[in-house]
């Protein structure tokens, strides 16, 4: 099995290897932002924000925003950006799978993009129960899943069917869009989604 330990995140970002940054928000974060759908601000929190491109990017429109992620040198990058842009961002240098019971249901919006792709294939169950968890009721998880066939990983593929199996138990299914504005390395193989909480 792959160590995907913090160390190992570390590692990655200390050696410039961090190849899933994009340097910038995901493009189809900024179109939905600028669009009518665009959901109102709200508390969100950021799982595996990496960098911070995307926790900044929600912070510029309005949303009250935590980032998580357990490398050190992220987290100290996206608080300087932070800084940098006169943006506020509170984050969190924490393993995801800790923060379930001490923020349960504190948030309207988790954002997801490169988190789920890059945990292990036997911890996708525990991670959609986390989001849930994190959730207000009726919150929603806002995502941009990589549904790529390459083989290993991370980043660990997945597939539209298997996003639903997944997440249908705990969630409404409000949208799970191929998007048209991906990076060209992630062309036609990124997926927009919007799925609210269930709470019954």
């Amino acid at each position: 099995m792959n160590d995907l330990s913090a160390t190992f995140w570390e590692a990655r970002y200390q050696s410039d290897t961090a190849r899933w940054d994009l340097g910038q928000p995901a493009p189809p974060f900024v179109s939905l932002l600028a669009s009518p759908a665009a959901p109102p601000p709200g508390r969100m929190i950021v799982l595996g924000m990496g960098r911070g491109h995307d926790a900044l990017l929600f912070a510029q429109h309005g949303f009250e925003v935590t980032g998580v992620d357990f490398a050190p040198s992220a987290i100290a990058a996206a608080q300087a950006s932070a800084t940098a842009r006169g943006l506020s961002l509170t984050t969190l240098q924490q393993d995801i799978f800790d923060l379930g019971e001490p923020l349960a249901r504190q948030f309207d919006y988790v954002l997801e993009h490169t988190c789920f792709c890059a945990i292990a294939l036997e911890q996708r169950p525990a991670y959609v129960r986390l989001v849930h968890q994190l959730l207000k009721p009726t919150g929603e998880l806002i995502a941009l899943f990589w549904a790529h066939s390459m083989p290993g990983g991370p980043p660990f593929g997945t597939t539209p069917e298997e996003i639903r199996s997944l997440f249908t138990p705990y969630f409404v299914v409000d949208h799970l869009d191929p998007v048209t504005n991906s990076v060209a390395s992630r062309a036609n193989q990124e997926y927009l989604a919007r799925f609210t909480k269930r709470t019954a």
